[in-house]
């Protein structure tokens, strides 16, 4: 699925999370990251840490492609 902003992000990784059965509290004592930084995610807000995200996208078994149009 092609992402075009924060909130489609956000929208991926909730649905993934809740396809696996993970609560956000789970997430964030899993990774140490705040629940509200997990809801600020799945929210797409757009300052967001890169980092954090991309991590958390990994540990629920989302690949991140870039490609030139």
């Amino acid at each position: 699925m092609k992402v075009y902003d924060t909130k489609e992000f956000g929208e991926m990784i909730k649905k993934r999370r809740k396809s696996l059965g993970y609560t956000q509290k789970y997430l964030s004592e899993f990774t140490g990251y705040s629940a509200s930084f997990i809801s600020d995610l799945e929210n797409g807000k757009t300052t967001i840490e890169l980092g954090r995200a991309l991590k958390i996208a990994n540990l629920l078994g989302l690949d991140l492609l870039l490609e030139e149009r």
